[in-house]
């Protein structure tokens, strides 16, 4: 467990149903004592339930399914879920599963503007559930396959550890000539409204 924080006023520090270290270091360089556990829900199975979704409906049911998942084993606890979603010209993309799929993602992403969809649901605490969605829109600049297969190999697990197949806090930034969206909407989990939705339930202290 963290520390405690003197911002987080909750009894109990806030539980990220994720294990993403990106979302963590998010939550506790705004202050907030946070604890993290794997919410173990299929992503895949779940958009196969859904599917018909749109991409922000489909974001926003994801990250219910990740909250409520941890909210039920800690049923005392405030419970953070989060996903995103990447949609490009109404296409869903996924994390590539190798570096032949980041190279053929960014293919079909090159010369293109998609949006990401961060979707956030918010459990516990005597309050109703809540969630919310916020959405960037990044457009990749014009890339030939002996661009693309450039970064694959300079950027490596990076390539493949989102869904975009990059990162833009290391050289994913190469990819882009426009980026319009929060940081953290950007990174998976808006903090802005998160932390408002904090403040209004009484758990920080300004």
């Amino acid at each position: 467990m963290d520390s405690p924080s003197p911002l987080w006023r909750g009894a109990a520090p806030l539980l990220l149903a994720s294990t993403s270290p990106t979302r963590r270091a998010l939550l506790t360089s705004a202050g907030l004592t946070v604890e993290t556990q794997a919410p173990g829900v299929d992503e895949r199975a779940v958009e196969a339930a859904c599917a018909g979704l749109g991409p922000v409906d489909l974001a926003l049911r994801l990250a219910r399914a990740k909250a409520e998942a941890v909210a039920a084993r800690a049923p005392d606890r405030i419970v953070v879920g989060a996903d995103q979603v990447l949609e490009c010209d109404g296409v869903v993309f996924h994390k590539p599963a190798d570096a032949a799929a980041a190279r053929t993602q960014l293919a079909r992403l090159a010369g293109r503007t998609h949006r990401l969809h961060a979707a956030v649901a918010l459990c516990g605490g005597g309050h109703p559930p809540e969630s919310f969605v916020e959405t960037a829109h990044l457009t990749v600049r014009p890339l030939g396959a002996a661009a693309i297969a450039a970064y694959v190999g300079l950027a490596g697990p990076a390539a493949t550890a989102s869904v975009g197949a990059y990162q833009l806090e290391g050289l994913g930034i190469h990819l882009f000539t426009r980026i319009d969206g929060d940081h953290t909407t950007i990174l998976g989990l808006p903090l802005l409204p998160l932390l408002a939705r904090l403040r209004a339930r009484q758990l920080l202290a300004f």
